[in-house]
C-alpha cells in the first residue's frame, strides 16, 4: 500500500469515528458513515436553525478541505465579494458545526497537512538537496548601520 492508500484509509476511519458508525466494510462503511453524518445534520437543524457562519482558514489547502465537507453533506459553501479568497461562508446549525463539522475537519486537516508535509520534505530532499533542515534560529539580529 503506498502513502496515498494509507492516507485515504485514514481520511475514511477519520470519517467513520466522527459517524460513531460500527460497520467495518470499507465502502459501505463509508457511505454509512456519511448516511448518519446527514442524518446528523438534519436532527441538529431542527433543534438548532442553521445559521450564517464565516471560517477564516489559514490557506488554500483548508479552504478546499472545508467546502468538500460542507458539499458532501449537502451545504453549499460560498464568500462574499471582496471576502479573502482562505474565507468560507455557510448556512449550519451550530451544534452541527461544533459536534460533528469542525472536530472532522481538524482532525482531516491534521492529516492532509502530515501527509503534505512528508511529501514536500521528500521532493525538496531528492530533487534540491539532501539536507533538509530547517533554517537555524538567530539569538540576536545583526546590527544595522546607517551610513
Amino acid at each position: 500500500m503506498d502513502d496515498f492508500e494509507r492516507l485515504i484509509n485514514k481520511l475514511r476511519h477519520v470519517e467513520q469515528l466522527h459517524a460513531r458508525t460500527p460497520f467495518a466494510g470499507e465502502r459501505d462503511a463509508a457511505q454509512n458513515a456519511i448516511d448518519l453524518i446527514r442524518e446528523r445534520l438534519r436532527n441538529c437543524e431542527e433543534a438548532d436553525p442553521p445559521i450564517e457562519y464565516k471560517f477564516t482558514l489559514a490557506d488554500m489547502w483548508s479552504r478546499k478541505l472545508l467546502a468538500a465537507l460542507l458539499r458532501r453533506y449537502g451545504i453549499e459553501p460560498y464568500r462574499y465579494r471582496r471576502q479573502r479568497h482562505t474565507t468560507v461562508m455557510a448556512r449550519v446549525s451550530k451544534t452541527f458545526v461544533d459536534e460533528t463539522l469542525w472536530p472532522e475537519f481538524v482532525e482531516l486537516s491534521d492529516a492532509l497537512e502530515a501527509y503534505l508535509a512528508e511529501i514536500t520534505d521528500r521532493v525538496i530532499q531528492s530533487a534540491i538537496s539532501k539536507d533538509g533542515t530547517d533554517v537555524t534560529v538567530q539569538s540576536n539580529p545583526a546590527a544595522i548601520t546607517l551610513k
